[in-house]
């Protein structure tokens, strides 16, 4: 873990002003797949109902979507690298299961296995998926389903490992950027099944009226 990468996360999650109260449909906690609010499909259109699952979020940030899933039940861990979300995180919802570490070590080093793990533009889009794939593959218990979502690609025929700044310097310092991982939606089909899922699909959800970005979603099942 490189320390300018929690760094720029840390500056990126001070500037971000935390999940609303409710949502649009009056909920106090809600899953979000997507940038845009209110909008996409829910957890049970993608891993179905949470109750009594074990879960791990890749990258959970300020933890709203995992207060959700543990609002209805599911036994959910959380991992990221930002002390600055994971403090948001422990201010808002004191119960959540977060810890301060990689993806990658997490999944290592813990002795359990999960029946769901999902990353919402979260450590999924930042790190090597010839690294994540097979932990995350080890990590699932068998049918267990790996989603994630994040922006497709920004430029047509640019992919790979790209360079994220993740805010804007202040005048006189210098940017921050972490790496990120982007292919089309066939690509990380590929790439999925290749660590060994089946059911794989990968689809661009259609942004909102008005907004010109739809949001990446990848699914698979680890193999009963």
């Amino acid at each position: 873990m490189r320390k300018q990468d929690v760094e720029a996360w840390d500056l990126w999650g001070a500037a971000r002003s935390g999940r609303k109260e409710r949502n649009a449909a009056g909920a106090e906690t809600w899953f979000n797949w997507t940038q845009w609010p209110d909008h996409g499909p829910t957890e049970k259109d993608v891993f179905g109902d949470a109750a009594g699952v074990r879960v791990l979020d890749l990258g959970c940030g300020s933890g709203g979507n995992l207060a959700h899933l543990t609002a209805w039940g599911a036994h959910a861990v959380g991992v990221d690298i930002s002390p600055v979300q994971l403090a948001k995180a422990h201010d808002r919802w004191p119960h959540l299961d977060v810890r301060e570490e990689t993806a990658e070590r997490f999944l290592a080093a813990t002795p359990h296995r999960f029946d769901v793990v999902y990353s919402v533009f979260g450590a999924a889009w930042f790190t090597d998926p010839a690294d994540l794939l097979p932990l995350v593959h080890a990590g699932l218990e068998p049918g267990g389903v790996y989603a994630f979502s994040h922006n497709p690609p920004a430029l047509t025929g640019c992919y790979g490992p790209q360079a994220s700044q993740m805010h804007p310097p202040a005048k006189g310092d210098e940017p921050l950027y972490v790496r990120r991982w982007d292919y089309e939606p066939r690509t990380w089909a590929e790439i999925v099944e290749r660590a060994g899922f089946t059911e794989v699909t990968a689809e661009v959800i259609p942004p909102p009226a008005g907004r010109r970005t739809g949001t990446l979603l990848v699914r698979g099942v680890r193999a009963p």
